[in-house]
């Protein structure tokens, strides 16, 4: 069966994944709780690696080196793939960097047989590109309830439509919906 690929990031009700300057999660305060927390480390269970593009690997890196905790753990701990053509090195723990075509690597990845899906967190760019490719299996999106009015969208336009099959509904507090979908047609075509 292969590996899956799972993209997951929260995102405010108007579709923004970060606010007006980069690396801006804010809005991140208002999900945060027991519930988000709790769901966090239960998804950490099905993780075999994470995929970064250069600005979401830079800011994820810099932030968790120095924390602690199950979560901080979890982060600094697994497997992480660095996709980056500008970056000659990566320095955080289990990390690889890949300066070749992100989607050939991935589904060179899908096809080991290693434990673990492979999750894609922040990296719209990567998960757009994978998202064209088909090679995306599952989106789960914590929807925050709040408008943040300017920011980067996760979701770049698109060529043709993506029809998504909604898996299910569970809420994280009362600052996160979860929201999981799988795209119907993998044929990045349409």
């Amino acid at each position: 069966m292969g590996r899956r690929v799972v993209l997951w990031n929260l995102l405010t009700l108007d579709g923004y994944f970060e606010g007006a300057e980069k690396w801006d999660l804010s809005y991140h305060e208002s999900a945060w709780g027991p519930e988000l927390e709790a769901f966090s480390l239960e998804q950490a269970d099905e993780v075999g690696a994470l995929l970064f593009g250069r600005v979401t690997y830079e800011g994820m890196a810099a932030y968790w080196k120095d924390v602690e905790g199950p979560i901080a753990d979890f982060m600094n701990g697994v497997p992480k793939v660095v996709f980056s053509r500008s970056l000659t090195r990566v320095d955080w723990a289990n990390a690889r960097l890949v300066r070749t075509r992100a989607v050939a690597e991935v589904q060179r990845l899908k096809l080991e047989e290693a434990p673990g899906d492979l999750f894609v967190f922040g990296s719209a760019d990567l998960a757009d590109s994978l998202l064209d490719a088909g090679l995306v299996d599952e989106l789960r999106l914590g929807l925050v309830p709040m408008l943040l009015g300017n920011g980067t969208p996760f979701f770049k336009l698109r060529r043709s439509p993506i029809d998504l099959e909604h898996l299910g509904t569970r809420q994280l507090g009362p600052g996160c919906t979860l929201l999981r979908y799988r795209p119907v047609s993998l044929d990045p075509d349409g």
